[in-house]
């Protein structure tokens, strides 16, 4: 899928894979490319500047880890993000029946 159609969803989209509960950042990039059938298969170089931002502005939060003896960071959806998810959802939801009323 081109990179421009994902333009002003990406954070809906890291938000709602990281509800699922907590992850590490190659996590999220696999689960993000799985639940979408290989159509978002985003570079890592998008992903965790997203991920930052993210955490930057509250949506998410995150707590270094040690796993099988190597660091990773590890987000979790603080309650801000899942308000933040919970209206980006009901807009996504507003936008695909209005595009639906238009196309059919």
């Amino acid at each position: 899928m081109r990179a421009d159609v994902l333009k002003g969803h990406l954070d809906a989209l890291l938000l709602a894979v990281v509800a699922g509960g907590p992850a590490h950042g190659y996590k999220i990039v696999e689960d993000l490319r799985l639940r979408s059938s290989g159509a978002f298969d985003l570079p890592e170089g998008t992903v965790y500047p997203a991920l930052h931002r993210l955490e930057r502005s509250g949506l998410l939060a995150s707590r270094w880890t040690l796993a099988s003896g190597r660091r990773r960071r590890v987000y979790r959806v603080t309650r801000r993000g899942r308000s933040t998810l919970a209206r980006q959802r009901a807009d996504w939801a507003r936008f695909a029946d209005a595009v639906q009323a238009v196309l059919a």
